[in-house]
């Protein structure tokens, strides 16, 4: 039985073999019924597996995955390259050819392992439609810093136009590629793919220096004063509380209504309660917590309305630099 002529089913139930019990124990936690009962029956047809045909067949199992791992590391380019060397050129393209049949390799994903400044060097003279294509498939960091470093005039619009984003051809992806990496193979689904969207342009502008947020969203107020407002409001959550420092949580406590609080709470999660109650003195947080016992049941809506107050309440804190709301590029500072 030549390796070359094994069925999928049969290097499956060859590879479950070689593993043992327990490993294939585990591997069937990810199977559908159907998919175990036909490897099952595979396996028990198997009565004994040539070393060598064994031998192939793991090779041929620790080369697709560590295909797949530089493929997230580098993306295809990078992958195919890596392997041409190990395997050859005629092993690397059956190896890439199998994978690249069967995954969906996100836009850009060449980008994600370059500096952002060297990203920056190939868009910032481009146009802001095409910034905003790029900056909304990258991970919200590398955006962030990015968008940073563009011209304040330039920011506003490419935030706008991220934010109005829903979904991008593939023929649009294609081309904004192609402008950053001519060489990259990519594999794009012919389907239309979302990016974009408000809460693609709140994670990017969580990113960036409160200078830069306070630009944007400046510019934003005059151009789309709806839009600017529907950011701000997500730009930080009720839950996030839990990411403020003892001191900011209770100067929160001191200037919000308790009744807010106490709705506000009534929903929340156990890790946003004990930071609240631990920042209160005892016979405060035992007052809130009967409170809240004897509230009965609450609408989801008054909840919701209570915390919001909470949040903007925290934002104007913040805004007049009373509380400072922790950044993922650390770059806060105290004033």
């Amino acid at each position: 039985m030549a390796i070359v002529r094994l069925t999928g089913k049969q290097k499956a139930a060859i590879l479950l073999i070689s593993l043992g019990p327990d490993s294939a124990a585990q591997v069937y936690k990810h199977l559908t019924e159907e998919e175990i009962e036909l490897l099952s029956l595979e396996i028990s047809s198997v009565r004994k597996v040539d070393k060598d045909i064994q031998a192939t067949v793991l090779e041929e199992f620790h080369a697709i995955v560590s295909a797949q791992d530089y493929i997230a590391q580098g993306g295809i380019a990078y992958a195919r390259s890596i392997l041409e060397k190990a395997l050859g050129e005629e092993g690397a393209a059956s190896i890439m050819e199998r994978l690249t049949s069967t995954i969906q390799v996100r836009p850009f994903d060449f980008a994600r392992k370059l500096d952002p400044s060297q990203i920056l060097n190939f868009i910032q003279h481009e146009h802001p439609q095409t910034i905003a294509v790029i900056l909304a498939y990258i991970p919200s960091k590398q955006a962030g810093q990015i968008i940073s470093s563009l011209p304040e005039m330039i920011q506003t619009d490419v935030a706008r136009r991220i934010a109005m984003m829903d979904r991008s051809s593939p023929e649009v992806i294609s081309q904004v590629e192609r402008v950053l990496e001519e060489k990259l193979s990519q594999t794009i689904s012919q389907d239309y793919t979302e990016a974009g969207g408000i809460e693609a342009v709140v994670e990017v502008l969580n990113g960036v220096d409160r200078s830069t947020e306070r630009t944007i969203l400046d510019g934003l107020y005059i151009q789309d004063p709806e839009l600017a407002e529907e950011i701000k409001k997500r730009m930080f959550v009720f839950e996030d509380i839990v990411t403020l420092e003892k001191r900011a949580i209770q100067r929160v406590i001191r200037e919000v209504e308790n009744d807010d609080l106490q709705l506000a709470l009534k929903v929340a999660s156990e890790d946003v309660k004990e930071s609240v109650f631990s920042n209160m003195s005892q016979r405060m947080s035992e007052a809130f917590r009967d409170e809240m016992e004897y509230m009965g049941p609450v609408r989801l809506r008054d909840v919701e309305e209570a915390q919001s107050r909470i949040v903007a309440k925290i934002r104007d804190l913040e805004d007049i630099g009373e509380i400072v709301i922790a950044r993922t590029n650390g770059e806060d500072i105290l004033v």
